[in-house]
Formats: structure tokens, sequence, C-alpha cells
């Protein structure tokens, strides 16, 4: 049944809304390509390449920015193992670079002030840890991909060895979304659930909505359920509504 008439199926006074199970795609063919990642992308693509030069490379952008995404295309590409900061330590090094690929996801993981125990970072970095793994994947020939939303040297590390080997990693740079990226991601997910939406709610949302393509995706899902539990399109006065409810300052 098409979504036009699951709206025209709702008795009168019916206030009924679908949960869509629609999971965001994660394959290469998913991630939308414009100036503010093409340049992460390819040294996502291109990396290790041969012969690798360094045995990690650092993927950074700001919340939002599609690192999750750009990971999981190189996690699945080299069958890699992902691991967070809370995962990682001494004796599970040689597990982590089993496959000879790891995914280390946000970190240095952590808030500031907590795990400051022996060889714990001002973040819960375990410092010892990861000073072994980098030096146990040059070794090996294994390849880790860091992802982060806070450049290396400013991260809270006090092993000076740890602190100069991450100073010296490659940087593969994700900028914010611009609005070539949020414009087609916001087209995508509303086509995705078939709900048509005219280029002046597109603008309209474009100048307010926050700059990330998770809030994308959560502004998408709230339209498409006021629109079903309301019966009525998606119109620029429910996107400005629907976007007071998800940001009560905006307004």
């Amino acid at each position: 049944m098409s979504r036009e008439n699951d709206i025209k199926a709702l008795a009168p006074g019916t206030q009924m809304a679908f949960d869509l199970p629609l999971r965001p795609g994660m394959g290469r063919e998913d991630f939308l390509v414009t100036p503010c990642n093409a340049a992460a992308l390819e040294a996502i693509e291109r990396w290790p390449g041969h012969p690798p030069r360094m045995p990690a490379l650092v993927l950074l952008g700001p919340a939002g920015s599609g690192r999750t995404h750009l990971a999981e295309i190189w996690r699945t590409r080299h069958d890699a193992l992902r691991a967070t900061a809370a995962e990682l330590n001494v004796e599970a090094v040689p597990h982590l670079l089993a496959r000879g690929a790891l995914v280390l996801e946000d970190l240095p993981g952590g808030r500031e002030g907590e795990g400051k125990g022996e060889g714990k970072g001002g973040g819960g970095l375990d410092e010892v840890a990861l000073f072994h793994l980098l030096n146990m994947a040059r070794e090996s020939g294994a390849h880790v991909l860091i992802t982060t939303t806070i450049t290396p040297p400013a991260w809270p590390v006090r092993l000076p060895d740890l602190k100069s080997r991450l100073a010296a990693l490659p940087i593969a740079r994700l900028e914010p979304p611009d609005d070539e990226l949020l414009r087609a991601v916001l087209a995508k997910l509303f086509a995705d659930r078939q709900l048509v939406v005219g280029e002046e709610v597109l603008q309209y949302l474009l100048l307010r909505m926050e700059r990330s393509l998770a809030f994308a995706r959560d502004l998408v899902a709230a339209l498409d359920t006021a629109s079903l539990r309301e019966k009525r399109p998606v119109t620029r006065h429910l996107a400005a509504r629907v976007l007071r409810d998800l940001m009560p300052g905006l307004f």
C-alpha cells in the first residue's frame, strides 16, 4: 500500500501513526558525496595503500558529519573488528588486531576528568593499551582506523611517547554538513518514506535545522509521523511545528 493510501485509509478522527522500521543504509552506494566529505572519502578509499606508511589513520569530524557511515564503509571493505575506548586494554590488544584491521570508535572516550587511574588519560583512555596497540599494528602490518571529534594533539594524553605517536598520524577530515549534503540527505529520506515535499519546505528546513545528518533523520521521521497522524501533507506550517518541538529554543 502506498503512503497516500495509508493516509486515506485512516478513519476520520483516527490518531494512528506508523512507526516505519527504516534503517539508514551504511554502504558505499548510500554515502552522498559533496565538498564537505569528498576528501575524507578519498582518503578512506585509498588507505592503507601499498605499501602502508602508517599503522593508523584518524577520521576526524564533528557529530553528525557522517563519521560512523564512513568508518563502516572501511570496516566492511577490510572485514575489520570494531571497538570503543571502553573495550581497549592491554590484554585485549592481540584479539583486537587478530583480523589485521580494526576500527576504534569515538576516541578518546569517556568524559573529561573520568578514568584517571594508572595508565588512564583524562578522558578515560587506556594510554598504555593504545600505545601497545599502535606498536603491535606497525610490527604486524595491521591497520587501525580511529574515529574522533577531537584532533589527537588535543586529547588529554599524558604519556609523552603516545602523544608524539598520535601527533604523527595522518588525518582524514570531515567538515560539518554543507547545504548541498543536507539537501540531498533530506530529499533521500523523504523519498524513502514516500513523502512528497516541495522546494519551499526543503528551503525552510535547511535555513533552520540543526546542521547534522542525525538530526535530519530525526526530523524526517517526526514529519512523517505527524503527517500520518494528522492525515495531511508536509507543509511549511507542519514543518515549523515539528521543528519547534525538536528545537524548542529556535522560536
